[in-house]
């Protein structure tokens, strides 16, 4: 590996940072503290900071030269509402509030590189440090782009990057096209009429409806789509009744729709709301159908991907240089990617052997209440995003 010396050297205080960050977790758009944190160091290393796009966030400008080219690079800052069970030194001081997914990691990386850009600014152009909040659900790079983020501060490429439980710790791995896919929500009110147990002649029983409902679903997976093209229909979720010997007057049946398409999605809900209506029909009863759209598939640009994987080889070497293969989680960086081209990408978090004495005895993964950065990721994590700026803006 090739990592930068003064980044090395600065892993001991940005580790202070991140940890400080994981003890005090905040939620999608309450990340005051954290927002306060960022600009703090930004302004300490003489970085110029603007402040509330999107409600908390940070952007930092650092500039070099006299070329008209920019760069932004992206790291979210929140936290998720669920209960740490680790007991180290650094665990969550806000019961169910909690760094499980290395948001704060993602933020240190982004600093450690901040500053060696602030202080060596071996480039010619402007880099923009995007400190994003409420990804976990909120959408936050929405918001930021609503705010203006773009107009503000436009660039030619956006990169953002997640570190990655279960690959070796400072790998890297990224894909051309989809790497993530969109994320959405359906909630089905089935209307019937309730009646006695013992006389169900007298009402319309919601719950076979439902039931019938969930079973076709899944045939909008096997025979409406082709079978090369990536879906899951997910019910999640089925609600009906109070009383054992009561038949409900309706049920609910909810879950999430995930595709690395937007024509595909428009197929899903499209055969979803027909399915849901006519099966009610056919019953008897009537239907309530709402989809709620959140995220878009994450799809990265094949030229930046390109880019981006020779500047992986020159820091980590090609041996550490894999190709992602897609999931269907989510991610708001989607919303960049539609704005302007760019690359999401990974870094390996290992398999949890990093975590001091006190963590949980589950495993190490994102959204598990045993999670935690790992710290070795900021030398190559903060190196990494150094040498793309160097080699994206290399005076021409």
């Amino acid at each position: 590996m090739k990592l930068i010396e003064s980044i090395l050297a600065d892993i001991p205080a940005i580790t202070a940072i991140r940890r400080d960050i994981h003890a005090h977790p905040e939620l999608c758009f309450q990340e005051v503290r954290t927002a306060d944190v960022v600009a703090q160091a930004l302004q300490s290393w003489g970085i110029e900071v603007h402040r509330g796009l999107g409600t908390t966030g940070v952007v930092g400008t650092i500039r070099q030269g006299s070329s008209d080219r920019a760069i932004g690079l992206r790291a979210d800052m929140d936290a998720l509402p669920m209960t740490e069970h680790n007991r180290f030194a650094h665990a969550s001081v806000h019961p169910g509030k909690m760094h499980a997914c290395g948001h704060d990691g993602h933020t240190a990386m982004l600093l450690a590189a901040a500053k060696h850009l602030s202080q060596h600014r071996n480039f010619d152009g402007t880099v923009y440090v995007v400190f994003q909040p409420a990804e976990e659900g909120g959408g936050g790079a929405r918001e930021m782009i609503k705010d203006g983020l773009f107009d503000k501060f436009p660039v030619q490429a956006m990169f953002g990057m997640h570190n990655w439980p279960g690959m070796k710790a400072g790998q890297f791995a990224v894909c051309d096209g989809p790497m993530m896919a969109s994320s959405n929500e359906f909630h089905i009110k089935i209307i019937g009429k309730g009646s006695h147990a013992a006389l169900p002649h007298n009402g319309i029983d919601p719950v076979p409806v439902a039931c019938q409902m969930v079973q076709a679903f899944q045939t909008i997976i096997t025979r409406n789509k082709r079978p090369t093209d990536a879906a899951v229909i997910s019910v999640t979720m089925i609600h009906a009744g109070e009383a054992t010997n009561v038949v409900p007057d309706h049920a609910v049946v909810q879950g999430t729709v995930r595709t690395f398409t937007i024509e595909m999605l428009d197929m899903i809900e499209r055969r979803m709301n027909e399915i849901a209506q006519h099966t009610a029909a056919a019953f008897g009863a009537t239907v309530e159908f709402q989809f709620k759209r959140n995220y878009p598939p994450t799809i990265n640009h094949k030229a930046e991907v390109a880019f981006l994987r020779e500047v992986m080889k020159d820091v980590v070497g090609e041996e550490n240089t894999f190709v992602f293969e897609p999931t269907m989680g989510a991610e708001d960086f989607s919303f960049f990617l539609q704005k302007v081209p760019g690359a999401y990408f990974v870094i390996g978090n290992g398999d949890g052997d990093h975590r001091t004495p006190g963590h949980g005895m589950g495993p190490c993964t994102l959204h598990n209440p045993n999670y935690d950065f790992n710290d070795e990721l900021i030398g190559p994590g903060g190196s990494l995003w150094v040498r793309l700026v160097e080699r994206w803006l290399a005076p021409r």
